[in-house]
């Protein structure tokens, strides 16, 4: 199977991709993860996001705005 043509969810995502998916621009990512709010890894010199990572974030922010 090739796996180009097969687009199932990815564990690890990029900067960019991960910005893409919350609806939000690179910079504001950028500015996530360096306030801590965002869980990255690091493969060599890349930074990637997981995608649980992703799940968990919006998770907490539905907390804080449902408990408001």
């Amino acid at each position: 199977m090739d796996t180009a043509t097969h687009a199932g969810p990815r564990t690890l995502l990029t900067v960019e991709a991960a910005a893409e998916q919350l609806s939000i621009g690179r910079t504001t990512m950028y500015a996530l993860i360096k306030a801590g709010e965002i869980t990255t890894v690091r493969i060599g010199h890349l930074r990637r996001i997981p995608a649980a990572a992703l799940a968990a974030y919006v998770d907490q922010l539905t907390a804080i705005q449902i408990a408001a």
